[in-house]
């Protein structure tokens, strides 16, 4: 076997891993969740998810993903199967490589209309379009829903696409430390540097219409730090939390797993994934919170911002933002660095989200990573054009239901009842602090055995009773729309199916005296963790 790649820094890990977990919802999804749910009093339960699933889930993955590595396996299929010697084990895992080339595929087309809308606003392309309404049908014109005098045809936007996969593609062939992690230490920084600089933007907004006093800066930092307590009683408000919890920092997903399988065996992974969590809230909660929501509050009011956040993300940062940056001096550059800032986040997930499926042909089918590449984005530009010719009828947001929300939860349950009930809570736990830098609160081992699932379980379930029947009979499809919808359901039966077969194939040539390294290993670190406490477990 081939010496396996490395990070070449350890700042390049955290901010490769930041890069991965900094995404698109950062910035769209989480203000839109905030504003649907009572804005301070989405923050209470939000913050209890990061504790309860968002830290545990984060260590677990790179506990998962380190031991991985160090038995040459850069994928979770490889690894829950390393601590769990089953079958089944290999086809949970295969979740991992399943979700992230899934969503990856619609992924990259959203992110390439964040750098085709840095554009339009640079060179004045919507100006003019002062409501949201006006802007949603540009919007919709460069999708290609409508046709319209803005737009034709989907062209524009298919020739956007086209360079972002293209960009990803060179990112990926440079390898993890000289592709990947290059990409994150340039666009990690530029990120928050234009993130920063939009937030003290914002907060120079002042009130700007006199006919409504209300509607000012401040309205917009309570509206998102002053909770009404009366929404925790909603069930509602605490499912979203947990929700957006996994979307933030990419768990469930197989990708922490991957890029932590490069570092080396005894490195800090206690430490580093504490930091990577504390990165990502800080893009999340005070720059994408402080940006999208302040700005609408302040030119739109509350209520505005509420109905704004009813139309989803797309609404919020396609149509409301480039309405307010035409109302304020400099309004087209300030509109392009927005959608640069959300091109930088996302193109450094889109990258992410390949990583895992060139490892399993590189490691499992011993590709080359040229060839590896070229087949899995190969791949992906095949399957992303239904995707892009049917958006108009729900395609993409059928993918993104059952495989960018309940899948993530389903995967993140079994992952974790291996590791902290198969594998075991000793064995794990001392993995988890092995070579830490600064061990976790040990009240987290109970946590991670019975709080954190319980907590998924409960989530699922919820999903399983108010959600899925509704979805899985159509509920408000429309008859033209519903082949549609039929067809993004086979793809994803016939992409988890390939991935099994990939999988299968690729287990082939595993090592299954590895099995026993890690049984002994997991014994060993235990005695001595409970030996260095006192004779108690930690």
């Amino acid at each position: 076997m081939s010496k396996r790649q490395r990070w070449a820094t350890k700042t390049g890990l955290i901010l490769a891993l930041a890069g991965n977990a900094i995404g698109l919802g950062n910035f769209l999804r989480f203000p839109v969740q905030a504003a649907q749910n009572g804005g301070g009093a989405f923050m209470i339960p939000y913050f209890f998810a990061l504790l309860v699933i968002g830290l545990p889930m984060m260590w677990i993955e790179c506990a998962i993903g380190r031991l991985g590595g160090k038995h040459g396996h850069g994928h979770a299929a490889g690894m829950l199967w390393l601590i769990w010697h089953h079958p089944a084990a290999k086809y949970v895992g295969a979740l991992g490589l399943f979700i992230p080339f899934t969503i990856g595929l619609y992924y990259v087309y959203i992110t390439s209309w964040t750098l085709g809308f840095s554009l339009f606003s640079l060179l004045g392309s919507y100006d003019g379009l002062a409501t949201r309404e006006a802007m949603g049908g540009f919007l919709r014109g460069y999708q290609g829903v409508v046709r319209n005098q803005h737009f034709g045809s989907v062209a524009t936007a298919y020739l956007a696409y086209l360079f972002t996969l293209g960009f990803t593609v060179f990112v990926l062939l440079g390898g993890v430390a000289k592709g990947i992690e290059r990409l994150a230490k340039t666009a990690i920084p530029l990120l928050f540097l234009l993130g920063i600089g939009l937030v003290i933007r914002v907060l120079t907004f002042g009130t700007p219409d006199p006919a409504h006093p209300d509607w000012n800066v401040s309205s917009g930092l309570g509206f998102v730090w002053n909770p009404d307590f009366s929404e925790l009683s909603n069930a509602s408000v605490w499912m979203a939390a947990a929700g957006q919890i996994f979307f933030t920092l990419s768990i469930g997903w197989g990708i922490i797993h991957t890029y932590v399988s490069y570092l080396r065996e005894d490195d800090d992974i206690a430490l580093t994934g504490m930091s990577t969590v504390g990165v990502n809230e800080f893009a999340e909660v005070i720059l994408g919170g402080t940006i999208a929501i302040t700005a609408a509050v302040t030119f739109f009011g509350i209520d505005g911002t509420r109905e704004i956040a009813r139309g989803g993300g797309f609404d919020l940062g396609f149509q409301a933002m480039p309405v307010i940056f035409q109302r304020v001096p400099l309004g087209e550059m300030i509109g392009a660095i927005w959608f640069l800032l959300l091109f930088f986040a996302g193109i450094t997930s889109a990258v992410a989200m390949s990583q895992p499926m060139v490892a399993l042909l590189e490691e499992g089918w011993e590709m080359t990573r040229q060839r590896a590449v070229t087949l899995v984005t190969g791949a992906s530009f095949v399957l992303v054009q239904p995707i892009i010719f049917f958006h108009a009828y729900g395609f993409l947001d059928e993918l993104d239901y059952w495989v960018g929300a309940v899948a993530l939860v389903v995967f993140a349950l079994l992952e974790i009842v291996i590791f902290g009930w198969i594998f075991g809570i000793e064995r794990g736990w001392a993995e988890i602090n092995r070579g830490a830098a600064m061990r976790p609160p040990t009240f987290f081992k109970l946590v991670i055995k019975y709080v954190t699932p319980a907590f998924l379980a409960v989530i699922l379930g919820w999903w399983l009773i108010t959600e899925v029947p509704a979805k899985l009979m159509m509920q408000g499809v429309s008859p033209q729309a519903r082949p549609y919808i039929i067809g993004a359901r086979v793809m994803i039966v016939g992409l988890l199916l390939a991935v099994f077969a990939l999988v299968a194939r690729a287990s082939r040539g595993w090592d299954t005296d590895a099995i026993h390294a890690v049984a002994a290993d997991g014994d060993r670190n235990g005695d001595c963790d409970r030996d260095n406490d006192g004779g108690q477990p930690r």
